[in-house]
């Protein structure tokens, strides 16, 4: 189970990254929706900061978990992750005002920490 819900994670977070850009970043710039100035330059920046940094930091638990599952089961890791996790949520608590990144960045912090109470410690 442990292992499953290590993918999930991961798997999410690289999804909802992309979609994120995606979204909020290329859609947006392809029909123009915000004029040019400092603010469009700060919104695009924002967007794809917070979205990429989530893809590379998925892709890489994604390649870890498939190079080695049990690295991902350890302590500092997992505490990592979820310390990743929680600087997203905040990040989007400041500065989003919109719902739905607050959620997908909760639901990885869900699954972070399931994976955290169903991993084998090894006694």
């Amino acid at each position: 189970m442990h292992k499953y819900i290590i993918y999930t994670a991961y798997g999410w977070l690289t999804l909802t990254g992309i979609l994120h850009f995606c979204v909020d970043v290329i859609s947006q710039h392809l029909r123009g929706k915000h004029a040019p100035g400092i603010e469009t330059t700060l919104y695009y920046g924002l967007h794809s900061a917070f979205a990429l940094g989530q893809t590379v930091f998925g892709v890489l638990g994604l390649l870890l978990a498939w190079r080695s599952i049990n690295t991902l089961s350890e302590t500092p890791i997992l505490l990592l992750s979820l310390a990743a996790g929680l600087g997203w949520l905040t990040i989007t608590y400041l500065f989003m005002s919109y719902w739905e990144p607050k959620l997908n960045v909760s639901i990885f912090c869900l699954l972070i920490i399931a994976a955290f109470v169903t991993r084998e410690t090894g006694v």
